[in-house]
């Protein structure tokens, strides 16, 4: 694993291993690649390290899933009849 490191020793690191490198933040020359799935769909919103690319920002549509399933809960709305066995 190789973590934030310039992507030129990623690459120098690679060529000189046997076994596989696995980058995050290292560059495109690493035989994988991590991004962290909260990162990639946009969940994490304080953390922005530039070797995160977000794919989505579902943030807002989590929260407000979890405040109408908080909301539901609460009226003894979740979960109805046709929910339960």
């Amino acid at each position: 694993m190789l973590e934030k490191i310039p992507s030129s020793l990623a690459e120098e690191i690679t060529e000189s291993l046997k076994v596989s490198t696995i980058g995050i933040g290292a560059g495109p020359h690493c035989d994988g690649q991590v991004l962290v799935m909260h990162d990639m769909l946009g969940l994490t919103e304080e953390f922005h390290p530039r070797f995160v690319r977000k794919y989505a920002t579902l943030a807002d549509t989590v929260r407000d899933a979890v405040r109408k399933f908080d909301s539901d809960i609460k009226k003894g709305k979740f979960p109805s009849e046709a929910e339960s066995y």
